[in-house]
């Protein structure tokens, strides 16, 4: 059985509550090895490092989403710092800038996210990022403060060929989650075609963004395995293929020793 790395999902969210034990067992059968759970405010990245912290294979990664940006305190950096001193805690994340949403103003987002950018250059640490219809503010904030970049992950890549090429110029990994699977995504398909294979990660974001063919339900992260079959299929490699170095591109940018 092929061995799979989910980069970034939820399965530490109440969503998950009613029948964690049996996803989790799921997961086992279905060879999703490791995982990443990934905090969105202060009290889901301190949920999601407990999580990690108790479940093998389970890794995880503190920040404060662009959502959440407006509820930002004084001491929140400090707090994370201290958080990534912890084993399992391996980024910062998820950050960065949502304006299809707008739940936090746009000016608030920019700022709490390069206030993180600018605790992940000091511990170096890599950093999970979520931007959506943002891309351009993004890599202009990103190439204006090259030197706080750490490389990571963008996480659930939403953008072209065109646009991932500039992350990865930067130095950044590109992962690719369930809407690649679907009919209508010719730019992510061919951005998932393009990404060298020691750059490209695979991810659920679960239980958000089901694949093909479960899409419309509640995702876990056991459907990794249809990214996978379809970044395969993509690229004309065996999902074996894609399931290996994909582990190795996670373990690799989360600094996760064999």
């Amino acid at each position: 059985m092929m061995e799979l790395f989910d980069s970034h999902c939820h399965v530490d969210e109440p969503k998950f509550d009613e029948d964690r034990d049996a996803v989790l067992l799921r997961m086992k059968e279905k060879g999703v090895t490791r995982y990443a759970v990934i905090g969105s405010d202060m009290a889901t990245s301190r949920h999601s490092a407990d999580f990690a912290a108790a479940h093998e294979g389970c890794y995880a990664a503190v920040g404060i989403h662009p959502h959440e940006a407006k509820g930002y305190r004084d001491g929140d950096l400090e707090q994370l710092a201290e958080w990534l001193k912890e084993e399992k805690v391996c980024a910062i994340g998820e950050i960065g800038l949502d304006y299809y949403y707008d739940l936090s103003p746009r000016d608030v987002q920019m700022q709490v996210c390069l206030k993180q950018m600018e605790l992940a250059h000091q511990l170096n640490v890599p950093v999970a990022y979520h931007i959506r219809d943002a891309h351009q503010d993004m890599l202009e904030l990103m190439k204006a403060n090259k030197k706080l970049l750490t490389g990571g992950i963008i996480h659930c890549f939403s953008g072209s060929w065109e646009i991932a090429k500039e992350y990865l110029k930067l130095g950044y990994y590109i992962s690719f989650a369930g809407p690649v699977t679907f009919k209508k995504a010719p730019k992510l398909a061919e951005a998932a075609v393009h990404v060298p294979q020691d750059r490209l990660l695979i991810e659920t974001d679960s239980p958000y963004l089901a694949p093909e063919p479960v899409r419309g339900h509640r995702n876990e992260p056991t459907n990794v395995a249809y990214v996978c079959e379809k970044i395969a299929l993509l690229r004309g490699e065996s999902p074996e293929e894609v399931a290996a170095y994909t582990m190795e591109n996670a373990m690799r940018v989360y600094g996760i020793d064999h």
